[in-house]
């Protein structure tokens, strides 16, 4: 499922018209990324939670020359599921 998938989903099930549908998904997508990009971490009881781990500096090596070299830090959206949804997935 893609964008346009998601957007005439949501109209159908929420009887909006598309248009309505795709600024909704938009102000949804864009108020996670604002909190995040805050440090905060948003959670969606039954959905699950979105938060940002920091992954600090290290060293690794080149496969193809051996040579090392240095990893940046970085920090990485990350999702974790909540029961409710892992549940509906297993049936």
């Amino acid at each position: 499922m893609n964008k346009t998938d998601l957007v005439n989903a949501v109209a159908e099930k929420a009887g909006l018209s598309k248009k309505d549908s795709e600024k909704a998904i938009n102000a949804v997508v864009d108020s996670i990324i604002d909190a995040l990009k805050s440090g905060d971490k948003v959670q969606l009881i039954g959905f699950g939670s979105f938060e940002v781990k920091s992954r600090a500096e290290c060293t690794g090596r080149n496969p193809r020359t051996k040579e090392t070299i240095k990893i940046p830090a970085a920090k990485l959206p990350q999702f974790k599921a909540g029961k409710a949804f892992k549940d509906a997935i297993s049936e």
